[in-house]
């Protein structure tokens, strides 16, 4: 099975994908069956003073990844969560879902590379 990540807006549902939301904040105009989530892993995303800063502002990404990373290496959720990810990848497509409108510099390329170096290199793509 693979994990990937996907914009929440205009992401289609994969019949037997497990969908998690990865940021804090709820996306503005999305309803609750839209998204169609099976998790909502809000304490996994940049604290609010981080998302604050960074204002996702391209000339702060790479200042940007260095701090979520150090948060997301202080976080303790993260152990669950890479326990909920590898059980759920053996038999499901494993989505994770972000609002940012910056395909290329946000928190989730930065998750997902993060998670590349924790799981087995086969669930991604």
């Amino acid at each position: 099975m693979q994990l990937s990540i996907e914009r929440i807006y205009g992401s289609e549902v994969q019949a037997d994908s497990y969908r998690i939301l990865i940021d804090r904040l709820w996306p503005r105009g999305i309803s609750k069956e839209k998204a169609q989530l099976d998790q909502w892993a809000k304490e996994i995303a940049p604290s609010t003073e981080l998302r604050k800063w960074f204002n996702h502002d391209p000339e702060k990404f790479d200042e940007f990844k260095q701090r979520y990373l150090a948060e997301i290496n202080e976080n303790p959720a993260i152990a669950d969560f890479l326990k909920l990810l590898e059980e759920t990848l053996v038999t499901k497509d494993v989505v994770l879902l972000y609002g940012a409108k910056d395909q290329q510099d946000n928190q989730a390329t930065v998750l997902l590379a993060f998670l590349q170096t924790k799981l087995d290199g086969a669930f991604f793509k």
